[in-house]
């Protein structure tokens, strides 16, 4: 993926997070950079499946395939695309606190490489920054902050508002979409039960389930999404329910992009498709069990957090440390139902 040339002005590669949630959160350090340096360049390395990502953000000048397994080292994939690199940029940002995510741009011999300190990574990076996780309390702060001055950054000298990420949409895509997946003319409402992280932050399957004959009982079509992973979680959500709809595993990244834009609502764990949602300004009802809104929150003014705040919580666990996730369990499809309808209004019954 790569852009026309813009106007003179610096040459910057981020290496970029591995998660789709913080991918959309980058695309604020991405607005940031442009911002402070009008006419810059911007690259992006990151894993192949984000490219869809990246190829919606205005910003991004051009984007990098670094395609290393789980867990890998990928020495040889490195070295080859850091040659590729060589010469090309003046700066990078490196949004990973792993030692190998700075390695390309130190094979590449970036004059300037910025990150967190960690991981043993003095000799790979000569712009080094403390993380102040009291003065940077959130992810999306400290994408922001690496690419600020330091003493801006570590005085919490940020960008007020820090601009929110913001994903094009393609429309004509959106509608082969609603010929193919067979969608109505009901307004939708998107349901995303998957969170990669575990099982402590998905609220019950069949808690999805009451919610959504609920709503397809007052008209609304209701469409869930997800990836290969969560098609089975999918089918315990729409199988037999009509104007239900299982797009789990069955679209593109990016046809999820279009998709959640179309939808009137959306209710989601706290995931990466939560991120997308937001990011295409679709109102999102975020639901938070183990992990934290204070910490990840959807970057929109258009969120509702539903959270029991319990003593509990957040625990930050991928699995319940207490064996019985009364954070997710005890919050009702009713509480859900409630705001959706309040925000929305009931949708006219309808028997097509």
């Amino acid at each position: 993926m790569a852009r026309p040339e813009a106007a003179e002005g610096p040459r910057i590669l981020v290496v970029g997070p591995s998660w789709v949630g913080d991918m959309v959160m980058a695309q604020s350090l991405f607005m940031t950079l442009k911002a402070r340096h009008p006419g810059c360049r911007i690259g992006v390395v990151a894993p192949p499946w984000s490219l869809p990502i990246l190829e919606r953000m205005a910003e991004v000048d051009e984007a990098h395939g670094l395609e290393v397994g789980h867990g890998q080292f990928g020495w040889g994939t490195r070295r080859a695309l850091a040659a590729r690199l060589k010469g090309r940029y003046d700066q990078a940002i490196v949004l990973p606190r792993s030692l190998k995510s700075a390695l390309v741009p130190f094979l590449a011999r970036i004059p300037r490489r910025t990150g967190f300190t960690g991981e043993q990574r003095y000799g790979l990076l000569n712009d080094r920054r403390h993380l102040d996780k009291a003065v940077l309390d959130q992810t999306v702060k400290r994408f922001v902050a690496l690419g600020l001055p330091a003493e801006a950054a570590a005085a919490g000298d940020f960008p007020i508002p820090i601009p929110r990420p913001r994903l094009a949409v393609d429309a004509d895509n959106l509608v082969e979409l609603r010929l193919v997946q067979g969608l109505s003319s009901r307004p939708a409402i998107g349901m995303m039960p998957g969170a990669e992280y575990g099982p402590a932050k998905q609220w019950p399957l069949e808690h999805f389930r009451t919610l959504a004959e609920a709503l397809v009982a007052r008209g609304f079509e209701v469409r869930v999404l997800g990836g290969p992973k969560d098609v089975e979680a999918g089918e315990a959500i729409a199988a037999g329910l009509d104007h239900a709809h299982n797009l789990c595993g069955k679209t593109r990244l990016a046809d999820a992009v279009d998709l959640l834009a179309d939808c009137r609502q959306v209710v989601t764990n706290d995931s990466g498709l939560m991120h997308v949602a937001a990011a295409v300004g679709t109102r999102v009802h975020a639901l938070y069990g183990s992990s934290s809104p204070a910490y990840t929150p959807p970057l929109t003014g258009s969120a509702e957090i539903h959270t029991l705040s319990l003593d509990c919580s957040p625990c930050f666990q991928r699995t319940c440390p207490l064996g019985h996730t009364h954070c997710l369990t005890r919050m009702a499809p009713e509480r859900l139902l409630d705001a959706l309808l309040a925000e929305s209004g009931p949708a006219p019954s309808r028997v097509d």
